[in-house]
């Protein structure tokens, strides 16, 4: 089962995402912040990220640079969330694999989703 960690901090959103996710059968792991995040099982890897941009603690463009240089996570696709943001100024802010404006269209994020570890999560 493909596993998904998600970086939101609106519970709303983040509840939302999760529920969507695991219909489809991903495994999904959530952080409310950049310090949860940050305190993960280091030792567990996801198979896609997904980081909202303006964060209570924090900057997702910034965590999506971290991880970007770390070795282990260069491979797996980041894709960056922002009701603020554009495609151009994530493309500018880091190397994130995709972008999804908020708010969205569920079988869009879906298909999203989907572009980057494919139809089946198993």
């Amino acid at each position: 089962m493909a596993k998904i960690f998600v970086l939101e901090d609106d519970r709303d959103i983040r509840e939302i995402l999760a529920w969507t996710l695991e219909a489809e059968d991903y495994e999904v792991v959530t952080f409310a912040s950049i310090l949860d995040f940050m305190n993960r099982d280091t030792s567990v890897f996801p198979n896609l990220l997904i980081l909202d941009i303006m964060l209570t603690d924090g900057s997702g463009l910034d965590v999506c640079n971290r991880l970007k240089l770390e070795g282990a996570y260069q491979h797996i696709p980041i894709i960056m969330m922002s009701a603020h943001a554009s495609k151009e100024q994530v493309k500018m802010g880091c190397r994130a694999d995709d972008f999804i404006q908020k708010p969205f269209e569920l079988n869009h994020f879906l298909h999203t989703i989907r572009s980057h570890i494919g139809s089946n999560p198993s």
